[in-house]
């Protein structure tokens, strides 16, 4: 087998087993039950937005530790962080337990990005594509199977919510040992670029007059190497910001990063407190759903993000992307409004179904765009930034709309807002497109004239 296509498999089996995850479609049913002891409003406003603050907060240092480490500390640290998460879910009780259990679901969240750039770090360029799509594939297979598992385990009353956390529990423990059979790093893009360095300037060493050959090979190994590994070492800073710069003061990247990070706030905020909704919509339920809803949900997200590759890439120019784009947004948003103004939880799972179907071909769209407007090789960092960015509008949301400290709506309020939120974005982008559109006309036109004359 080929060394790039072991390493994808590796990864592949890590990403499958770490998203088996059956209990999370129905966490809420569980914290909510009677097996412990703790209200809605409580979970609403003090369990659930530690994790918010607590990903934002983590998420500004793992990326430098993560490159600094090379990845694979980091992978473990994933499933380490989600052995403590499920251990702690099913064997503490009190509310402050599980605010601490929301920290380390923040260090959960936040250390995926290593997950993401390690096989940026052990393959090669020319095989991005093939190993991207293979470990986006393994997560999407994982978390589909752990749907359709929840779901069946409730159905057939082989399982209920609380022992759905030890099957959780199980395959993160697996995943936690399986990275440690993950090759390690030797190099990376910021902190050990060394072998980068030293490599692309060979030296041959070569004797001067009247020298011997030992002495030559001394001063050429003082004058060529150790300079070449002390800039690698110095530069780490200046490379960032080298990256940081070219990225943000090209405006279309700055524009998809916009959408990239104002999308993935609203989706993490609509999907973080849904199951609160459906249990103000059906107290209690004959039967939840919700597995059977995540299931579908991943597959339609899968299916229309593969059709996003394949129907935008090379067909639509930027502003047309941009056009679709808010057109979809605005979807988003009534979805977000059928899941919130109905009474029927059918309607609203269907409401959350088309949402999430919505999302994966838009922010697929958006991440191709930014990567392919990128000059240089620093993919992992944009999209870091990016993704800090959307962790700081999403925090704003929640102290906005969630905290008491701002207007703390109710569920059916909290998902009015999220739900015009999307079509505010739609009309803003819509109208900065329509006006762009004319100030390139208008220009077209004086260049015309000026020619004439």
């Amino acid at each position: 087998m080929k060394e790039w296509l072991k390493i994808s498999c590796l990864l592949c089996v890590f990403g499958f087993v770490r998203e088996i995850r059956p209990s999370e479609p129905y966490v809420t049913e569980y914290l909510l039950g009677p097996w412990r002891n703790i209200t809605e409003d409580q979970l609403t406003r003090d369990v659930y937005p530690v994790g918010t603050y607590s990903h934002l907060v983590q998420l500004i240092f793992v990326f430098l530790i993560t490159d600094f480490l090379r990845y694979k500390p980091l992978i473990i640290t994933v499933g380490a962080a989600g052995v403590i998460i499920w251990s702690m879910l099913i064997w503490t009780t009190s509310l402050l337990s599980l605010q601490i259990l929301e920290f380390f679901y923040g260090t959960y969240m936040a250390a995926e990005v290593a997950y993401y750039t390690y096989i940026y770090a052990k393959v090669d360029k020319k095989y991005y594509p093939r190993v991207t799509s293979h470990t986006r594939a393994a997560m999407f297979a994982g978390k589909l199977i752990s749907g359709i598992t929840s779901q069946l385990m409730i159905n057939l009353d082989l399982m209920n919510y609380k022992e759905l956390n030890y099957i959780t529990l199980a395959t993160q423990i697996l995943a936690m040992l399986w990275a440690f059979s993950l090759p390690k790093v030797d190099k990376s893009l910021y902190f050990h670029r060394e072998a980068y360095l030293t490599e692309a300037t060979p030296t041959i060493a070569r004797p001067k007059p009247g020298e011997q050959q030992e002495s030559a090979v001394t001063e050429t190994e003082t004058e060529v190497c150790q300079p070449v590994k002390l800039r690698s070492q110095s530069s780490a800073g200046a490379l960032l910001w080298q990256h940081f710069h070219n990225a943000y003061t090209n405006p279309r990247v700055v524009q998809w990063s916009l959408w990239y990070a104002i999308g993935l706030a609203g989706y993490l905020q609509v999907t973080y407190y849904m199951q609160v909704l459906w249990k103000v919509i059906e107290p209690e339920p004959q039967i939840a759903w919700n597995g059977a809803v995540d299931a579908v949900l991943t597959a339609l997200a899968a299916l229309c993000a593969l059709a996003a590759g394949y129907l935008h890439t090379g067909r639509l120019r930027p502003r047309a992307s941009l056009l679709v784009l808010s057109v979809l947004s605005a979807l988003e948003g009534g979805s977000v409004l059928i899941c919130c103004w109905t009474n029927n939880i059918y309607w609203s799972y269907a409401g959350f179904v088309i949402f999430g179907a919505l999302y994966g071909f838009t922010i697929t769209v958006a991440s191709a765009e930014v990567a392919r407007n990128l000059q240089e090789d620093s993919f992992g960092l944009v999209f870091g930034i990016n993704t800090l960015l959307a962790l700081v509008f999403q925090s704003l949301l929640t102290i906005i709309v969630v905290s008491e400290t701002g207007f703390a709506l109710d569920p059916v309020g909290q998902y009015t807002v999220y739900a015009f939120y999307f079509i505010a974005v739609a009309v803003i982008y819509f109208i900065s497109v329509t006006i762009e559109h004319f100030w390139r006309r208008s220009k077209s036109t004086e260049k015309l004239a000026d020619s004439l004359e």
